[in-house]
């Protein structure tokens, strides 16, 4: 089992001709996703090769999906046109969109995340600005390194890439079901809140690391559902204990006020709910470590 992702997943690649877009395509394939297309309007009808395997180009979403049965897009195009690429994603009706892109403006983000729910919430969103999702030995939607860890137990959440990636390594020997970059910009889709609740009723999730990052409510709203929801058992981060006071630091989202916001603050709103919390991510990863 696995959450959002899984070898059964038929994806496209919005922006795949693009310079990121074809990296990340060939990375992915490599680690063995099921990439059925691509999607681009003015190359739609040819074919793009990536180390012998012809990945057709299609003109819109809905006609990769009606021709491969696609039900996730991963979305690389550039900021200025990552509105339009997220709203037709949405039109389609397609499961998941992962929205790789950074530097979004913060109204289109709202924009986009408005329309999604005024139809009713039938794409679930992750990001923008994140790494992508990845059931590792299943599939691989995003930019994370495949070959970091293996499959296993552990769910985990993350608003940060780097703090993902290096979880996923001190923790290989163990492995994980899915890990979920989520993003760390202002306005996300996917919350850890959706990731927590979906890792509770997965099956094959016997545990759950969850890193956050100084600014915003996020990780207290989190504590206070991991209290009411969750049974299994939660370990998390917080970056930020070192940052400045009064400065904002990292992602876009992280904007501390007063009190509100800083790690120590997050830190205490999740021990009280029994999530024990790691100084370090090294600390972290041996806090999950003994529960296996």
């Amino acid at each position: 089992m696995s959450i959002f992702l899984s070898k059964d997943s038929k994806v496209l690649v919005q922006g795949m001709t693009g310079a990121e877009g074809s990296k990340h395509t060939r990375r992915m394939l490599a680690s063995g996703t099921n990439i059925v297309g691509g999607v681009n309007p003015r190359k739609a009808g040819q074919n793009v090769e990536f180390d012998g395997t012809a990945v057709p180009v299609f003109g819109s979403v809905s006609q990769g999906m009606a021709e491969t049965g696609a039900n996730v897009t991963v979305i690389f195009v550039p900021p200025k046109f990552a509105k339009d690429a997220v709203v037709e994603a949405v039109d389609s009706g397609i499961e998941l969109a992962v929205v790789i892109t950074e530097g979004i403006p913060v109204h289109d983000t709202a924009a986009f995340w408005a329309y999604a729910t005024e139809k009713g919430n039938r794409t679930r969103i992750v990001g923008p600005n994140c790494p992508g999702v990845i059931s590792p030995g299943q599939s691989n939607a995003g930019i994370i390194p495949a070959d970091i860890t293996k499959p296993g137990r552990i769910g985990l959440v993350s608003k940060s890439g780097t703090l993902t990636y290096q979880m996923m390594y001190e923790l290989r020997d163990i492995g994980f079901s899915t890990c979920v970059g989520i993003g760390g910009d202002p306005i996300i889709g996917t919350t850890h809140i959706d990731a927590l609740a979906a890792f509770e009723a997965d099956p094959d999730t016997d545990a759950i690391v969850m890193i956050g990052e100084i600014g915003g409510d996020a990780e207290e709203r989190a504590a206070d559902f991991i209290q009411a929801n969750v049974s299994k058992p939660v370990v998390g981060y917080v970056a930020g204990f070192t940052a400045p006071e009064g400065k904002t630091m990292g992602h876009a989202g992280a904007i501390v006020s007063g009190s509100a916001g800083t790690a120590a603050a997050k830190k205490e709103a999740l021990e009280a709910a029994g999530v024990k919390v790691g100084k370090t991510p090294s600390e972290t990863a041996e806090l999950a470590r003994a529960l296996f």
